[in-house]
């Protein structure tokens, strides 16, 4: 755990970020005291699965698939 003054945070608030994404619990403070705690919001544990949009797509452009005349020098 670590502990920083919220002038700190402030300062240096994308590195607590990453911090907190990393699995670190990082706590912020007001004079010493603990007020408030940065982690890392429950991600979505929903697995995916295969399938489960059909149906949900409507409409695709007939040249979906083909590539785009700029990009025929590429191919």
């Amino acid at each position: 755990m670590s502990q920083f003054n919220i002038a700190e945070a402030k300062s240096h608030f994308s590195e607590l970020v990453k911090k907190a994404m990393l699995g670190e619990e990082v706590v912020i403070a007001k004079d010493n005291k603990p007020i408030l705690k940065l982690v890392l919001m429950a991600a979505d544990t929903k697995e995916r699965m295969p399938g489960s949009a059909k149906g949900k797509v409507t409409y695709m452009a007939p040249d979906f698939d083909s590539t785009p005349e700029d990009f025929q020098d590429y191919t």
